[in-house]
């Protein structure tokens, strides 16, 4: 997106405390960087304090609550604004939110483990491995949508209903877009996959790749699983049969049109009722005084995963029974001409127009980056036990976490790039950014106890003492490279004009996979070292 032009009184850069400067540079070939109309600029009234205003950390502000920008409309404010009050505001709201998405990627994980066993579904192969694949690339539109909204909503852009109206409507007319293509590249994705696996060696149970659901909050790594599955390398994760073989049908048209319409229909109806609930959210926590920042990303993710499984499987079922009929083939191309008709409709709306050409190459790149991850460290999977479980707190937790980072990070870039510094009226103390990454280190802390604890009590998994000591140790390292690396994808972004609400979050997601699964296999191979028995009894 193109850059904002400053008043000649504006600060041009951008300080993070103790980091190096992030420069907001003035770009008069640009319209504006801010993917909202350029009606939010505030004009700076010329009262000869731009010196002082200069030394003020507007990135930080921004990063840290409200206080961070004047607008004519109406800004809830928080009761108190100092330092450690808006560390307490971050805390509060971070706190459950991380907790409640992190407990329910169980449920989604258990819910993945059912549906693979459907006996329908599993006479088709692609209605299996299509499950990865669309909630990799559906989970990453539903995160840069809260991204964006949230951003729109702390720049004070849903305060005013005339461009409210315009934004959310225009951005859930997008996700639909977003959603016939990306459900279109997940029905290839998996016909592909299926054509591959006629040809090589019997699959294994789709046990697999439902206990791998439970790996990464974003369920990228469910991808991963499927496609180990399909390998034929590693055995079930758990002690469950394998589903029969006969009776599956040879991949053809047929098959494909039928995919194809289950995810393009389900895709449909996830973006209708999560991208609303999602829209609603966000305007309910503005109006309450919450950082949607500090929301939104975890729910997307979770709520994603969770709504659009839940859809696609029973959308799938119900394809299975009539699979023969001119159906599918009716869906699919309603639904096609209903997205070009949408795209069309989005062209015209100048709050998102932009955002149609935007964000693509991401969600591709990082459905690789994941493939690749899993078909590299997945061979571990099957040597420890409770993998699959402790995953969740090592890659999904601070995957979260780094989202919530990057929403913030991106406002924060955002807001200062489009208002002007406070009074001095204004003024009041705000923790650094070092400080914000301090805080969500610790924040994560207490909840990786909690989950361990509440599949230790289930009796889900028996651990050694020494194994949880180092596994501790590796989510804090896991959770420091997810915010470091928050921070520089965002930056980066921000640098080569690229809206960090539409790049970052894929990348970042794709990246903490690589990360926390390399750090989970190295957990292992430690503890096992140091003579803890870490080995499943099948390895």
């Amino acid at each position: 997106m193109g850059k904002l032009e400053h008043s000649p009184s504006s600060s041009d850069t951008i300080e993070l405390h103790q980091f190096e400067d992030v420069l907001v540079t003035p770009d008069p070939d640009h319209v504006h960087r801010h993917p909202y109309r350029q009606s939010s600029l505030i004009t700076e009234e010329p009262d000869g304090s731009d010196e002082e205003d200069d030394s003020l950390d507007e990135g930080e502000r921004a990063l840290l609550g409200q206080g961070r920008r004047r607008v004519p409309s109406r800004s809830p404010v928080r009761p108190g604004h100092g330092t450690w009050a808006q560390v307490k505001n971050l805390v509060v709201e971070t706190s459950p939110t991380l907790l409640i998405t992190t407990l329910g990627l169980l449920f989604t994980g258990e819910l993945l483990s059912t549906v693979s066993h459907w006996k329908e579904l599993s006479r088709v192969d692609e209605l299996i491995m299509i499950i990865p694949v669309v909630l990799n690339l559906k989970g990453n539109l539903e995160m840069n949508l809260s991204a964006r909204l949230s951003t729109a909503a702390n720049i004070g852009e849903l305060d005013k209903p005339e461009t409210r109206r315009q934004i959310i409507i225009g951005n859930l007319t997008l996700l639909q877009v977003q959603a016939a293509v990306v459900s279109f590249v997940a029905a290839c994705v998996a016909f592909i996959l299926g054509r591959i696996t006629a040809h090589s060696h019997s699959p294994a149970s789709p046990a697999t790749s439902a206990n791998a659901t439970l790996v990464n909050a974003t369920a990228s790594l469910l991808h991963d699983a499927a496609l180990a599955s399909l390998s034929g390398t590693l055995d079930a994760r758990v002690p469950r049969p394998p589903l029969p073989q006969t009776g599956k049908k040879i991949s053809g048209p047929q098959e494909f049109i039928m995919v194809a319409s289950a995810a393009m229909c389900s895709c449909a109806l996830s973006g209708v009722f999560l991208g609303s609930f999602m829209c609603t959210l966000i305007v309910l926590c503005r109006r309450w005084g919450l950082d949607p920042d500090n929301v939104s990303p975890p729910v997307a993710g979770c709520m994603g995963d969770m709504l659009t499984l839940s859809i696609l499987s029973f959308v799938s079922l119900l394809h299975t029974r009539i699979e023969t009929t001119p159906l599918p083939l009716i869906f699919v191309i309603g639904l096609s001409c209903i997205a070009i008709g949408l795209a069309v409709a989005v062209h015209r709306n100048p709050q998102v127009t932009h955002l149609l050409r935007q964000g693509w190459w991401p969600l591709f790149a990082a459905m690789i980056i994941s493939n690749g991850t899993g078909l590299l460290l997945d061979t571990f999977v099957s040597r420890y036990q409770g993998y699959a479980l402790i995953a969740v707190v090592i890659t999904g937790l601070p995957g979260s976490i780094g989202a919530i980072f990057v929403s913030r990070l991106s406002t924060a870039f955002h807001a200062a790039a489009i208002t002007i510094l406070p009074s001095v009226v204004d003024r009041k103390p705000h923790p650094s950014a070092r400080l914000v990454m301090t805080t969500l280190l610790v924040v994560g802390f207490p909840i990786q106890l909690v989950f361990l604890a509440f599949i230790y009590m289930f009796g889900w998994v028996h651990l050694p003492f020494v194994f949880v000591a180092f596994e501790v140790l590796f989510y804090l390292i896991a959770v420091a490279i997810a915010l470091i690396l928050a921070k520089v994808i965002t930056e980066y972004f921000w640098k080569w004009d690229l809206d960090p609400d539409m790049y970052a979050l894929p990348i970042h997601s794709a990246l903490m996979d690589v990360v926390g699964q390399s750090l989970l296999v190295a957990c292992f191979e430690v503890a096992s070292l140091l003579g803890a028995k870490v080995q499943s009894l099948k390895a």
